[in-house]
């Protein structure tokens, strides 16, 4: 299914996964919304994406749902997509742990995305289509030690995603998860040694490779959903 003309709403545009699916949904005629926290960043992209517009601002933000979406209908008439892409990932042993670091990692991977789901479907419904993606992890769907709490905010996406895609069935409106294993991204740039390293993984996966797996859940005809897509580097041992 072509993706020209349609309208995307991106959060966490300015740098990784957002930034990769935001040129190549670009690419593929996509009009767009991006969003991030860095203002100089989406300067820089939206300069780089012809006819594509910006919106900086924390994601923790409980008004900035909302205006991206009141942006995007100024803007272009219409809210086709929404992928929901701002995140954070925290890694911490329990004596180290931070408390209000791991709940600003909740209020960032959950309570910011549950607020953005619930008003892109609000939007959707009214209108009667639409599709919801949200960047899940593999650690949505298993857990490691240190990453717990980091896992809990993923296996939040995964349970209100499924139970809004069983709400949803019989309409237009789509729910997907796409559920990365290691990507090369500066989430973990303030980590002491890089997962790729301790994970003995010497080619984990590009921000681009997780962009087209988004592309391809968004190419396929209305009959067709695919509530959760899972992509790993081919070295990772589940």
């Amino acid at each position: 299914m072509s993706l020209e003309g349609q309208v995307a709403v991106i959060t966490g545009a300015s740098a990784g996964i957002g930034a990769a699916t935001a040129r190549l949904l670009h690419d593929a005629g996509m009009k767009l919304l991006i969003s991030a926290r860095r203002e100089d960043r989406l300067k820089q992209m939206a300069d780089e994406l012809p006819g594509a517009t910006w919106l900086a601002g924390d994601i923790t933000d409980p008004a900035l749902p909302q205006q991206l979406i009141d942006k995007a209908l100024a803007e272009f008439g219409q809210v086709d997509v929404v992928f929901n892409n701002a995140g954070v990932i925290l890694r911490t042993l329990i004596e180290e742990a931070d408390i209000d670091a791991i709940c600003r990692m909740v209020r960032i991977n959950t309570e910011s995305a549950f607020r953005l789901i619930y008003t892109a479907l609000q939007h959707f419904k009214q209108v009667g289509k639409g599709h919801l993606v949200n960047t899940s992890s593999i650690l949505g769907t298993k857990v490691r030690p240190t990453v717990g709490a980091y896992a809990g905010t993923k296996y939040a996406i995964e349970a209100l995603s499924e139970s809004l895609r069983l709400e949803l069935a019989k309409t237009d409106i789509a729910v997907s998860c796409v559920e990365p294993g290691l990507v090369l991204t500066e989430l973990h740039d303030d980590w002491d040694e890089h997962p790729k390293d301790f994970m003995g993984i010497e080619s984990p996966l590009m921000p681009e490779d997780v962009a087209r797996c988004v592309k391809f859940v968004l190419e396929q005809p209305m009959h067709v959903r695919i509530p959760r897509l899972l992509v790993t580097p081919g070295e990772m041992e589940l």
